[in-house]
């Protein structure tokens, strides 16, 4: 998973339907997500300083989010060993900091699960029952692999035992035996046996896996700081052979989108939706790039940023992927909640930012240091994203700023990246700046693409 930061709880409705191409049928489906209520609203009248403390408290979590997001290391050549505990992606307490979830139905009969969703992660896992260290079942429920009877592991020597994500498996009894692994998520370590069963996004009529075989994680033992792992489990959407991407190639067409709800209202819903079908006709689109160091995050082209229609004069060095080392560029992640630019373009950005604001400053917010008393009334400079084949997202007020209305403060939702380290230069195009856009990842044809949206319709 990206790095989160703000997380919203969505629960999903698939309506199925077909889009047919001249080689075969495709299958397409809309899901639809709904924020929790867990975060308090800094518009919902709550005092200012609770807000202020929510909001510095995710924001540091957001940077360390970060941190574990994209401290992924470049393959080995096959023939070498790879490190067992590499950090994928950045925890939270999905019930507790708002994170993008799905209803899911696992097993036969389902047992369902409200899982998170994660285009920044590879692999699916979920906490199976008798759990070392999974949150208490009175609060959150796992899964029973005993109570399906269309489970079954997988066993050492099948291919899916050496597609992991970049944890290394472990088979001491050799092949015959449970396919187990090791994976670091933010600050635990997950130890899981894999497995196969029916999958299903959604309510049943929802989304399915075309067969019983969908491979998964089945947690056994959570170490460390537990309470960041998700407690009903995980989907990623990444682009690893065993994502939910890939594994429903054949079904979907490599192709899904989402619509984000915005934070501020508790009764806005968003859609996921899979394959071709019912995606927009009428997109802007930029390549999508690969980074062999990182290959399951979502990389594109941002050549420049504008506010108020004006190029904001940022080195190209800021923006750009290094081929070489993996470091810098650009992904798009739903994880993370504010967006985080290298150090040069964020001052940039900022310093643009700051000489259209007329408002007097506030002090600096947590990772925010760009705020203002606005008493209600604000003008905020437009802010634009410029990408490779002339893609332009221009954000709207609310995807610019988050505000206070009971205490009369906005600042900047953006922040500087780390400066030095694996992650240096690193521009993550975060979940508050896509809010009621629709956002289509069309792997297949090699392109990202965005298109203003309201994430109000069902």
């Amino acid at each position: 998973m990206m790095c989160p930061l703000f997380r919203f709880s969505l629960l999903i409705v698939l309506l199925p339907s077909t889009f047919w191409t001249d080689a075969n049928a495709v299958r397409s489906s809309t899901l639809l997500l709904a924020r929790s209520d867990q975060l308090v609203s800094p518009n919902a009248g709550s005092p200012l300083a609770a807000w202020a403390a929510s909001i510095a408290a995710q924001s540091a979590a957001d940077a360390a989010g970060v941190a574990t997001l994209a401290a992924k290391p470049k393959p080995k050549p096959k023939g070498h060993s790879r490190h067992t505990f590499v950090p994928i992606a950045a925890g939270r307490q999905i019930l507790r900091t708002p994170s993008y979830v799905a209803r899911a139905r696992l097993g036969t009969p389902p047992q369902t699960l409200l899982v998170a969703i994660d285009p920044s992660n590879d692999a699916a896992w979920v906490p199976c029952s008798a759990c070392l260290g999974c949150a208490p079942g009175a609060s959150s429920p796992s899964f029973d692999p005993t109570q399906s009877s269309t489970y079954r592991p997988v066993r050492c020597g099948a291919p899916q035992c050496a597609q992991v994500p970049p944890a290394t498996p472990s088979c001491p009894a050799g092949p015959g035996a449970s396919c187990a692994f090791n994976l670091s998520y933010a600050s635990s370590t997950l130890h899981a046996v894999l497995g196969q069963d029916a999958l299903s996004l959604s309510d049943s009529n929802g989304a399915a896996v075309p067969d019983d075989h969908y491979t998964f994680g089945c947690l056994r033992v959570v170490t460390g700081s537990g309470g960041s792992v998700p407690p009903q489990g995980l989907v990623g959407f990444g682009r690893g052979p065993l994502s939910f991407l890939s594994q429903t190639k054949a079904t979907y067409g490599s192709i899904f989108s989402y619509c984000l709800p915005s934070y501020k209202s508790s009764n806005f819903s968003g859609t996921l939706r899979l394959g071709p079908a019912g995606q927009p006709r009428r997109i802007k689109t930029t390549p999508l790039l690969s980074n062999p160091h990182r290959p399951s995050l979502y990389y594109v082209a941002m050549v420049g940023v504008r506010v108020n229609g004006k190029a904001v004069p940022i080195p190209a060095s800021a923006l750009a992927l290094d081929a070489a080392t993996g470091r810098g560029g650009t992904i798009v992640d739903a994880g993370t909640m504010f967006t985080r630019l290298s150090p040069p373009a964020y001052a940039a950005l900022r310093n643009a930012f700051r000489r259209g604001v007329s408002a007097p400053a506030a002090p600096a917010l947590g990772g925010f240091d760009t705020c203002y008393y606005v008493n209600g009334t604000k003008s905020v400079p437009a802010v634009a994203f410029v990408f490779a084949g002339g893609a332009r997202v221009t954000l709207p007020e609310e995807n610019v700023v988050i505000s206070s209305t009971s205490g009369g403060v906005a600042c900047l939702a953006m922040a500087a990246g780390p400066s030095d380290g694996v992650n240096a230069g690193l521009n993550v195009l975060a979940s508050m700046q896509q809010q009621n856009h629709r956002v289509v990842f069309d792997v297949g044809n090699g392109r990202v693409g965005f298109s203003r949206e309201l994430c109000t319709a069902v």
